[in-house]
């Protein structure tokens, strides 16, 4: 009765007066009938609390201890975990699964009524009036086919994001673990976002896009179709990313440009001195050569992996590769650089 008392507390009294009101008229409500049959074990046991005023279809399947508030919609194909919180106007449809411990703010919006399937992880936070797991805005996508979205755990999508499934029934869109998805951001159908990245306010990721881990945007960032964010790096605000960004790096501008290295991101992260100071030097002889050689970058690189001290320091190493990789044939090769001062 403890949890139960705790799960109502957030409901004003008004609501409260609402809800003996609405509770009179339940007949009239669709599926109002069936609120209180969970498909795991008893309601008393279980502590979960439903407002009348829900439309809860009674095919759902809903775990423990679900908490699902005022005008609120659930589809019949909906799987919610364990302790899952539907704040008031919050809605999940189509075949969509939330992990344990998943909040959804007021009016937020997962999963669509198409082919395919929407999966959330455990401890998500979806924000206020976000949308998730709907329908992608590709033109080559064919009403009919399956499109999927997956999410790890641990993240936060704050209010009005958007993230959309993929538009290929061989393809997935994924945000991986313990990202921080800030207000208006939008993550495009076939993204692959990895772990632990920031995307402050109006960050938006076209189709395709790939972003490694521990990644960090400003505001206001565009991120062209196909492109590839590397680990470690740092967009400016304003920034228009056209082709790839490197590991360890910063770029900047309205067509983004290499700005050095992302030295306080990688302090940041537990990079070693001796690391930081190889990583200086790497990329000096890439992009800031001392020499005026106008050799191609691919035989800079090849010389920085044969110098005995840099080319045996494992980050130097992934940056290398990281570089090389954006010249392969189905890449966009990466964002401009010029021979500043420093890095």
């Amino acid at each position: 009765m403890t949890s139960l008392l705790r799960i109502r507390r957030p409901f004003s009294v008004a609501v409260q007066v609402q809800r003996l009101y609405l509770r009179c008229i339940s007949t009239s409500l669709p599926y109002v009938k069936e609120e209180v049959k969970l498909s795991s074990a008893e309601t008393e046991s279980n502590c979960s609390f439903i407002h009348p005023s829900a439309i809860v279809h009674p095919d759902a399947i809903l775990g423990q201890g679900v908490s699902i508030g005022p005008f609120c919609t659930v589809g019949p194909s909906v799987k919610l975990g364990n302790a899952c919180k539907l704040y008031p106007g919050s809605h999940v449809s189509g075949s969509t699964e939330l992990g344990d411990n998943c909040t959804l703010m007021m009016g937020a919006v997962v999963g669509d009524d198409l082919p395919g399937r929407t999966v959330i992880g455990y401890n998500n936070i979806i924000g206020h009036h976000a949308v998730v797991g709907i329908k992608c805005q590709d033109m080559k996508y064919k009403p009919g086919n399956e499109c999927f979205l997956e999410i790890g755990d641990s993240n936060e999508i704050r209010e009005y994001a958007s993230v959309h499934r993929s538009s290929h029934p061989n393809e997935r869109t994924i945000l991986g673990d313990n990202n921080l998805i800030m207000g208006s951001c939008h993550i495009a159908h076939d993204c692959k976002v990895g772990d632990n990245n920031i995307f402050a306010n109006n960050t938006l990721l076209a189709g395709h896009v790939i972003v490694e881990d521990y990644t960090h945007t400003s505001g206001a960032t565009v991120v062209h179709q196909f492109c590839h964010i590397g680990s470690f790096s740092f967009i400016g605000g304003g920034s228009v990313v056209s082709q790839d960004v490197p590991k360890y790096t910063m770029v900047s501008g309205e067509r983004a440009e290499l700005r050095g290295l992302n030295l306080e991101g990688l302090r940041r992260r537990g990079f070693s001195v001796v690391e930081i100071k190889s990583l200086r030097a790497a990329y000096r002889k890439i992009f800031m050569p001392s020499d005026g050689n106008i050799r191609s970058i691919e035989d800079r690189l090849t010389e920085l992996e044969k110098d005995e001290e840099l080319g045996r320091v494992s980050a130097v190493c992934f940056m290398i590769q990281s570089i090389r990789d954006s010249f392969t044939e189905d890449r966009r090769g990466i964002c401009r650089f010029r021979s500043w001062s420093g890095s």
